[in-house]
């Protein structure tokens, strides 16, 4: 059964979350007034990426190549310890959810150290920037979880996202919408969407997560576009799960449940981009601040 299980997350994972990407673009068309590219357009790009040779600058080191490499292995290994909706995580041990936080933060490190092994202030810049967005999102996903393990009375994600959660809304629902609103922010910055970032700009005083990878091409421009894709699908499979926390029993009707809890999420990100600017750099670490203190106050909630 964890066979089963492992296969059918691995498999969730690497067939639909290019798919997401898709939809974001195409509900961004379509606020535009445009038809916008196929849905598929994701996976056009990544095998015209693979298809390319690799290209590296003499100055760099193997460092270079690793950061694309963490970037996909990252979120693979931790969508293992996260639930996809009713479907229960293949690997779950009590403080999971430490590790599922700081395996990010792994990938971080080596996204942000890849882009200053090519020597270029310019990436300098970005990796500097996007380093201190992620230290201010990190007590937001803390208090989150310390709400979530405060409601369900366990310390591994199987429980925090579990069966009890439907309970949980009933006893402490404040405490879980305000958790909610923090998660999907901290989903937005953490995947460089807008408000915080943009990931078609190529402004070069407003670029923070591009201006790492602008360097890459080729197979490691696609393992990082991939890894990006990845990462959406993993950090929104807690708010997918927090916001339908029922379940049925069904292997098959859960997973397509959470698949359509995953589309409609990612169309409300396409929303969000194509119904509002983006905040200067100066008002991001102000919400983020904001942020950790609502995660604060659905904890005091809680504890009350």
């Amino acid at each position: 059964m964890t066979i089963a299980r492992l296969l059918l997350h691995l498999f969730l994972l690497l067939t639909f979350a290019p798919l997401l990407q898709g939809v974001i673009a195409r509900t961004k068309a379509r606020f535009a007034g445009r038809s916008g590219a196929p849905l598929l357009q994701p996976y056009y790009d990544l095998a015209r990426l693979w298809r390319k040779g690799f290209v590296f600058s003499r100055t760099t080191t193997w460092v270079f190549l690793a950061g694309p490499v963490t970037a996909l292995v990252v979120p693979l290994l931790a969508s293992l310890l996260v639930p996809f909706g009713a479907l229960p995580a293949p690997f779950s041990f009590d403080g999971d959810l430490i590790l599922f936080v700081y395996l990010f933060g792994l990938a971080r490190f080596f996204t942000a150290t890849a882009a200053l092994d090519t020597g270029s202030s310019f990436e300098g810049m970005g990796a500097a920037r996007e380093v201190t967005f992620a230290c201010l999102a990190e007590p937001t996903v803390l208090f989150a979880l310390i709400v979530l393990a405060r409601v369900s009375g366990g310390l591994s994600l199987n429980t925090l996202l579990g069966p009890g959660l439907a309970a949980g809304w009933q006893t402490a629902g404040a405490s879980l919408g305000l958790v909610a609103v923090c998660l999907f922010l901290v989903l937005l910055v953490e995947n460089s969407r807008i408000p915080f970032d943009d990931p078609n700009t190529h402004l070069e005083l407003t670029m923070i997560h591009e201006v790492m990878v602008l360097d890459h091409s080729g197979p490691a421009f696609g393992l990082i576009l991939y890894g990006s894709a990845m990462k959406l699908m993993v950090l929104g499979a807690p708010l997918v799960r927090l916001l339908l926390p029922w379940q049925s029993g069904n292997l098959l009707l859960d997973a397509l449940v959470f698949l359509a809890g995953m589309l409609a999420l990612a169309v409300l990100v396409g929303v969000v981009e194509s119904s509002m600017a983006r905040l200067r750099l100066v008002r991001i670490p102000q919400v983020l601040v904001g942020t950790t203190l609502l995660s604060m106050f659905a904890l005091v909630l809680v504890l009350r």
